[in-house]
């Protein structure tokens, strides 16, 4: 009888030892990791840490010399969040695995882990087949602002 117990206590130690493995790879794996992104004007570039921490920050092209500081704005916003996104989800695919791993056994409902909770939105949001972000769309209402103030002033200059 006590064969079966030291069988069970066998599997759940290299059960164990296999989670721990894992989550030290996905440990060193994050502690290198980061991802870069672009606005959708091209005048910005901007890489995150694995939480999220801006890492690097470039103003490509000598663009910004043009822009107004509510477009420059929202450029760097709309790259921060795209690459704030992108780690997200390489968090998450990296993270989920392991998650589930030291789930099994208990009841799972209760052990995994809460995406949604932990990275907001952020990741169904920015997501890029689900179209238009809000910065994209904060960006498109700045450039459509000023493109009707330009029209103001001509108008009011002729």
């Amino acid at each position: 009888m006590s064969q079966p117990m030291e069988d069970r206590v066998a599997r759940a130690m290299a059960h164990l030892k296999a989670a721990e493995e894992a989550a030290a790879s996905a440990r060193a794996e994050l502690d290198t990791a980061s991802a870069t992104a672009r606005s959708a004007d091209r005048s910005v570039r901007v890489s995150v840490g694995a939480k999220g921490e801006l890492t690097s920050l470039e103003f490509l092209d000598g663009k910004y010399r043009t822009m107004a500081a509510a477009q420059l704005s929202a450029a760097v916003l709309e790259a921060a969040n795209t690459a704030r996104a992108e780690m997200a989800r390489r968090v998450v695919d990296l993270l989920d695995p392991i998650t589930r791993m030291t789930a099994r056994g208990a009841a799972p409902e209760r052990m995994g882990v809460d995406w949604e909770s932990l990275f907001g939105s952020l990741i169904a949001e920015t997501s890029v087949a689900k179209g238009p972000t809000a910065m994209s769309r904060l960006r498109d209402e700045i450039v459509e602002d000023e493109d009707e103030e330009d029209d103001k002033g001509r108008q009011g200059g002729a």
